[in-house]
C-alpha cells in the first residue's frame, strides 16, 4: 500500500443551504453524515490518511460530530482555511473580505500537513466507490513511475469524470466544470459552468453571461482530483499572481481548482487523466436535498453496499 491522503474540503459556508452547516447534516440511519461514507470508500480503496480543511470557528462542532471518531480509525490532521490566510502584502487591501478564497486556497492551506500524493473531495458530495478505487490506483502507479524515472516534465494529475446527468439536483441549479476530453482520456480543457439544470432532454446553463445547452452525457468535474504533492508549490506561486491581478470589483472572486488546473493544462504545465465514473452523485446543496440523500443512502445499505453502522458508530 502506498501512502496517500484524502483531503476533504469542509470550510465552505454553504449559502444556498439556507442556514446551518450542510457538511454536518446527518443523512445515515445512525446519524452518519456524507463524509462518513466518503471516508469509508477512500479507506476501502487504499487511502491511509485524512486531512480535514475547515474553518477555525467550526472546529469544536466538527470534531464532536466526526473528527474525534475518525481519529480512532485512521491518521487525521487539520488545515484551517481563513479569509485572511493570504500573503502579507495583500492583507490590508482585502481586509473587508468575508468569504474564503475558494477551493484553490483550501488546498493551499494543506501545504504544511500533506507530504504525499493526495485526493481532493468536497465534504458535501457523495461520489460512489468507483472513482476512489480508480484514483488510488492512478496515484500509486504515478508514485512508482516518478521514482523510477526521477521526475516528470509535466505534473501528472488525474480527475474523476462524472456523467453530467448523474450529477444534477432536482431541487435547483448546480455548478460544474464541463470537460473536454481527447481520445486518450486526457483533459484538454475545463470550463466552470453555472446554473445548470436539466431541460428538454439536455442541460441548460449559464457561461460567460450567456445561456447555453450541454449534452446530458458530457463529462464533468466534481472537484475530485488526484494530485502530486508538488502541486502545492505551484498553487502557492499562482495564488500570489491571482491576488495581484484583482481590482476592487473582485471582492467575491475565488481561486478555483478547475480554473487553475485548466490553465496549467493549456500551458503544458500539467497533464490530467480523466478516469470515468458512472456512479450517481448526490449531495446536500439545498435543504430539500437532505431527504433524497437519506433515501439514497438507505437504498445503498439495503443493497449491501454499506453496513447499517459505519465504523461501529
Amino acid at each position: 500500500m502506498k501512502n496517500t491522503t484524502l483531503v476533504i474540503m469542509a470550510a465552505g459556508i454553504g449559502s444556498r443551504f439556507g442556514g446551518g452547516i450542510k457538511q454536518l447534516e446527518p443523512v445515515g440511519p445512525n446519524g452518519e453524515i456524507i463524509m462518513d461514507y466518503s471516508i469509508h470508500d477512500a479507506l476501502e480503496a487504499g487511502f491511509n490518511r485524512v486531512v480535514f480543511v475547515i474553518r477555525k470557528n467550526l472546529e469544536r462542532d466538527f470534531k464532536e460530530i466526526i473528527g474525534n471518531r475518525i481519529e480512532k480509525i485512521v491518521d487525521v490532521a487539520y488545515a484551517y482555511q481563513e479569509t485572511d490566510d493570504i500573503p502579507e502584502e495583500f492583507k490590508e487591501r482585502w481586509q473587508n473580505r468575508t468569504k474564503p478564497w475558494g477551493t484553490g486556497q483550501a488546498i493551499l492551506c494543506c501545504k504544511d500537513v500533506v507530504k504525499e500524493p493526495f485526493l481532493v473531495i468536497n465534504a458535501d458530495d457523495y461520489y460512489g466507490k468507483e472513482a476512489y478505487k480508480a484514483i488510488y490506483e492512478y496515484l500509486a502507479k504515478e508514485q512508482e513511475t516518478k521514482t523510477k524515472e526521477g521526475g516528470l516534465a509535466e505534473l501528472s494529475i488525474c480527475m474523476a469524470g462524472f456523467v453530467l446527468k448523474n450529477t444534477l439536483s432536482s431541487n435547483g441549479t448546480v455548478t460544474r466544470g464541463i470537460c473536454s476530453v481527447d481520445d486518450n482520456s486526457m483533459l484538454t480543457d475545463i470550463e466552470e459552468t453555472y446554473d445548470i439544470v436539466e431541460s428538454a432532454g439536455c442541460a441548460a446553463a449559464q457561461r460567460g453571461g450567456k445561456k447555453i445547452e450541454i449534452p446530458l452525457e458530457a463529462s464533468v468535474s466534481m472537484n475530485m482530483w488526484g494530485l502530486p504533492v508538488e502541486f502545492l508549490s505551484k498553487l502557492e506561486c499562482r495564488f500570489a499572481k491571482f491576488l495581484s491581478e484583482l481590482d476592487e470589483q473582485d471582492l467575491k472572486k475565488e481561486y478555483l481548482l478547475p480554473q487553475i488546473i485548466g490553465e496549467m493544462v493549456r500551458n503544458k504545465k500539467a497533464k490530467v487523466k480523466v478516469l470515468p465514473s458512472h456512479d450517481k452523485w448526490f449531495g446536500v446543496t439545498y435543504k430539500e436535498d437532505k431527504a433524497a440523500v437519506a433515501a439514497a443512502i438507505r437504498s445503498l445499505i439495503d443493497k449491501g453496499e454499506y453496513p447499517e453502522k459505519l465504523f461501529g458508530k
